[in-house]
């Protein structure tokens, strides 16, 4: 990283300051997310995450009032490493702001496609963003050239940013859309032909900014869905819902405070990754602790837990699965206190074998890209965590199970897992889609509708039993079937095509699709059609959805309308394993 190379490990005096003013309202605010004590639902008419929470904790750094641990600490093989005070972060998320405002032109409400793996430019540029008001879109470097393009064309972002690997992608489908204005590339040194680069931009910026005003309902940043029913759908979060909604998480869940390092193990271009590596570590002044590895090894993630002092650790349930079989009884966790996890359910054979092997339970979390701030949590301070059970809701949010006329169920009883919204609509929850008839559907009376089934015991506890929209959860990742339908169609050999999940001892899921062949094709040989149509797939999408598994059909049970009966597919599947 060379720009990070050319600047200097700053002193507190050396810095310079930039006065925030900081009226009654968002010290309240700090206050309310910080102190366990306040109610962190009643929130300000004003704020601003990088202004009102990381400018704080950088006053509170110089006024000696917080350990010396640093706020973000980035390690990779080889020993390269960047270790940043909130002071520094403060300093250079002021230079990033001017970046976007000054040397590209952006404002307030224009939006920004990030595309880039976890490495420190990424969380200056969100910063950044959040400071100038600007909405930016975080995605994963596994999206193909048309993953890209169809986000570019549904959100009509004016500026992209992305790396070496990416930038090529970019290019090749950039031209179709007249609104995408300026190109920033995260390089060490590559230069690239329309692409300006980051690191140059950001030695030249000034740390002279004054943070742009934003309301707690200001629209802050756009997560694409996956994709169930239809094409990913943008879900819109405001500066208040997931810069002070997440505060909740990190106190109740995670229990975090100042002195805690935390490692989260997730993509950029995912929700989790807020929780764990964004808002909620910040919000209580903790370190993000970070490694640089663009692929996971068992292995390296467990030295480093033993190397480091880092003291929470969250993944998904699939990279506890891979981290077994690595043995880590092997492996001294000194500073270690907490592991979460979340992105799937997590099967009790996992929660028992990591309990015998570390000493350490996993607090499971449960949430979704519209409501990651609501969740019930598992592992809250001196509350006693049951196996199969994802925990109590937070306090201040109303979680119910009913049935389909909105009315609660006792305990015990199956039914939608759903949140109270009326008369006081909670903190945590989105704005709304790009289609206001879709946002519209998920509401149902007095509740917003989450999609999932699910039940409650009679001490509060909350059981997840299904998705409800057919969405695949493999390895962390939210899998829709409609692409990966979609790109099996457009491959000769396939004439229908149903895609649902399948067991998997490692994914916990793994996408299974179920294909008639067109006559052409019937007589070929199935063991490498497989093969041709899983690399047709990977190409057409993001790697990772590729069916693992194909079963070859003459028909698909249908509904009398036409429509394929997945539930009867995904059955099959669950029973038979």
């Amino acid at each position: 990283m060379k720009f990070l190379s050319r600047l200097p490990r700053f002193q507190s005096a050396t810095v310079p300051t930039f006065p925030c003013k900081f009226n009654h309202q968002t010290t309240h605010a700090f206050t309310s997310l910080t102190n366990s004590d306040s109610e962190p639902r009643d929130v300000p008419e004003y704020f601003n995450f990088a202004s009102d929470v990381l400018d704080k904790w950088s006053q509170r750094e110089k006024e000696g009032k917080r350990p010396p641990n640093p706020a973000f600490w980035w390690v990779r093989e080889k020993g390269e490493e960047v270790k940043w005070t909130f002071e520094e972060l403060s300093y250079l998320s002021r230079k990033a702001a001017n970046v976007l405002s000054e040397a590209c032109n952006l404002c307030k409400g224009n939006r920004l496609l990030m595309i880039l793996p976890r490495v420190p430019e990424w969380w200056l540029l969100s910063l950044a963003c959040i400071r100038t008001g600007v909405v930016f879109i975080p995605a994963t470097i596994l999206l193909t050239a048309p993953d890209i393009l169809y986000r570019l064309q549904q959100s009509k972002v004016s500026c992209i940013v992305a790396n070496e690997a990416t930038a090529p992608l970019v290019d090749a489908v950039g031209s179709e859309c007249s609104w995408l204005k300026t190109r920033i590339l995260v390089s060490k040194s590559h230069k690239r032909e329309g692409w300006l680069n980051f690191h140059d931009l950001l030695q030249a910026a000034s740390d002279q900014h004054q943070p742009v005003q934003t309301k707690c309902l200001d629209p802050m940043t756009i997560y694409f869905t996956s994709g169930t029913m239809g094409y990913p759908k943008m879900v819109q979060h405001s500066h208040g819902s997931l810069g002070f909604g997440l505060a909740s998480v990190a106190r109740e869940w995670m229990d975090l405070t100042s002195s805690d390092i935390i490692w989260g193990l997730s993509d950029p271009g995912w929700i989790k990754f807020a929780i764990g590596s964004f808002y909620s570590p910040w919000s209580q002044g903790s370190c993000i602790f970070q490694h640089g590895f663009l692929q996971f090894d068992p292995k390296v993630v467990l030295e480093s837990l033993a190397k480091y002092p880092v003291t929470t650790f969250c993944g998904t349930p699939t990279i506890f699965r891979m981290l077994l079989q690595h043995n880590p009884s092997r492996y001294t966790f000194k500073s270690l206190h907490t592991c979460l996890g979340g992105g799937e359910p997590c099967n009790l054979d996992v929660l028992k074998e990591w309990k015998e092997e570390t000493g350490f339970d996993i607090g499971e979390g449960y949430g979704q890209t519209e409501s990651v701030s609501l969740q019930p949590v598992g592992s809250r301070k001196g509350l006693k965590i049951k196996p199969g059970f994802i925990g109590k809701p937070l306090s201040g949010v109303d979680v119910r199970i009913i049935d389909e006329n909105n009315n609660c169920l006792p305990p015990g009883e199956e039914g939608d897992i759903a949140v109270k919204i009326k008369p006081r609509r909670p903190v945590g929850l989105f704005s709304g889609y790009n289609d206001p008839e879709k946002t519209a559907a998920t509401e149902r009376g007095d509740y917003y509708i989450t999609g999932d089934r699910g039940l409650m015991d009679e001490d509060g506890y909350v059981q997840f039993i299904a998705r409800a929209d057919d969405i695949i959860l493999s390895s962390g990742y939210r899998i829709g079937p409609f692409e990966v339908e979609y790109a099996l169609m457009k491959h000769p050999a396939v004439a229908e095509a149903a895609v649902v999940s399948s067991p998997d001892p490692i994914r916990g899921e793994v996408v299974k699709a179920f294909i008639i062949l067109t006559p052409a094709y019937q007589s070929q040989d199935q063991e490498k059609l497989s093969l041709e149509l899983q690399g047709h797939v990977k190409k057409m999408t993001a790697p990772y959805k590729y069916p693992r598994k194909i079963e070859f059909v003459q028909d698909l049970p249908k509904t009398i309308s036409g429509k394929i009966k997945k539930r009867l597919l995904r059955k099959k599947e669950w029973e038979t394993a």
